[in-house]
């Protein structure tokens, strides 16, 4: 489900108190933002927890979030099989993580879309984030805005 992610040299964990994402602009800047809600943070304005189901989002239920496609930029992520055990998965280049920035007045959170899990992967968990590819018209429009 991805627990975490690893951004050049910095490697980011959900648990970590007020841990952040890289989130790529268009123009290719990247700015950090909260990542998701944590249980202990209390009630609140976002969900708890730092993922949102692709089916979820499709059925409307983040739309009191104002949601906005996103994309994280990483080297790999993480995830933790049944028995606990971590697993670094590394990213093809130009794949990036699909997130979701939701918003409630003025303050942002960010949320990494999950999916269900390749085949090859069903071993270590049933949700994975989506990861998309960043095609050749994204990275011209990136280098030229």
């Amino acid at each position: 489900m991805c627990g975490g992610i690893q951004y050049q040299n910095h490697k980011i964990y959900f648990p970590q108190p007020n841990a952040k994402l890289p989130v790529l602009l268009w123009h290719g800047r990247v700015i950090w933002v909260l990542w998701g809600k944590r249980e202990n943070e209390g009630p609140g304005k976002f969900p708890n927890g730092g993922w949102a189901r692709l089916n979820s989002i499709k059925a409307g239920k983040w739309k009191p979030w104002h949601p906005k496609p996103v994309l994280i930029p990483a080297d790999s992520f993480l995830e933790k099989d049944h028995d606990k055990q971590s697993h670094w998965i590394t990213l093809e280049s130009g794949m990036l993580i699909q997130a979701l920035l939701a918003e409630r007045n003025g303050e942002h959170r960010v949320y990494i879309v999950t999916e269900e899990t390749p085949p090859q992967y069903h071993w270590i968990h049933d949700r994975w984030p989506r990861l998309v590819r960043l095609s050749d018209h994204n990275k011209t429009a990136m280098e030229h805005t």
